[in-house]
């Protein structure tokens, strides 16, 4: 058993979010953006993928690019760097994913900004986060934001959905899970349990953390297509012209007949 499989005790205060996802809670809420991540992540190409934060979890592990890096400041990551200024080249990156990164980030645009800068056109992007409109978001504001992950700044999807469209990047995917109270107990949590399918289908906007995939598009952007498609596409548009000229001399030929 490693750290990230020991629990917590119900008693200490996480120092970190990585400390928060060994505690009950925090397993339950890992458990269940993992299950989605390895569903979809699979589905997703290219050579190289990026993990911004948590450098301990590999939330990328069923991703099948094969160029995988976990960038973080701190140490234990594959490249430390800060997120806002990331030592890799313009439209060089497939798929980036940020576990939790934007409700801790001091400035969020920033660092939304500069995956804007590097990744590809139609790369993909991956956002967890914190839903404020949910039982976790009512335990934040009821119980105080002293400890983590209450200490964070909650984003909504409204919001998240909004700062995206202002860099250009369409919203294709989408899910919200952890619809259990957030209570400290791991016995609790599989108690209220029943409540994951019952929150899908009743009231799905109300999951305590949501998972957002978002595709890069640049607008204006032509197709390049291969030479014998444009003969094609040209030879076709010469046929029609041809026919309309045909069909303007008949009509002429018949109105001087008449």
């Amino acid at each position: 058993m490693n750290a990230m499989d020991e629990p917590m005790s119900n008693n200490q205060k996480p120092a970190s979010l990585h400390d928060w996802l060994s505690t009950p809670l925090g397993a339950y809420v890992l458990d269940r953006e993992r299950a989605w991540l390895d569903q979809t992540t699979p589905d997703i190409f290219g050579y190289h993928a990026l993990q911004l934060g948590l450098p301990q979890v590999d939330l990328l592990r069923e991703s099948r690019i094969v160029q995988r890096l976990r960038v973080d400041p701190a140490q234990g990551a594959d490249l430390r760097a800060g997120f806002g200024e990331l030592p890799i080249a313009t439209q060089s990156v497939d798929l980036v994913l940020l576990p939790h990164l934007l409700e801790f980030a001091d400035a969020p645009h920033d660092i939304l900004r500069e995956i804007d800068r590097i990744m590809i056109p139609e790369g993909r992007l991956i956002i967890l986060g914190f839903n404020p409109w949910s039982l976790f978001g009512a335990r934040r504001v009821l119980g105080g934001a002293k400890d983590v992950p209450w200490s964070g700044r909650f984003v909504s999807l409204v919001r998240i959905k909004d700062w995206l469209s202002l860099l250009g990047f369409d919203v294709s995917a989408g899910n919200l899970a952890c619809y259990a109270p957030p209570m400290k107990s791991e016995k609790w949590i599989r108690r209220f349990g029943f409540l994951e399918q019952a929150g899908d289908r009743w009231w799905g906007v109300s999951g305590g953390v949501y998972m957002l995939q978002a595709i890069k598009r640049v607008r204006g952007m032509r197709i390049i297509t291969p030479a014998w498609a444009d003969k094609k596409a040209a030879e076709k548009k010469f046929a029609t012209a041809a026919k309309q000229q045909e069909a303007a001399r008949s009509s002429t030929h018949l109105t001087l007949i008449k």
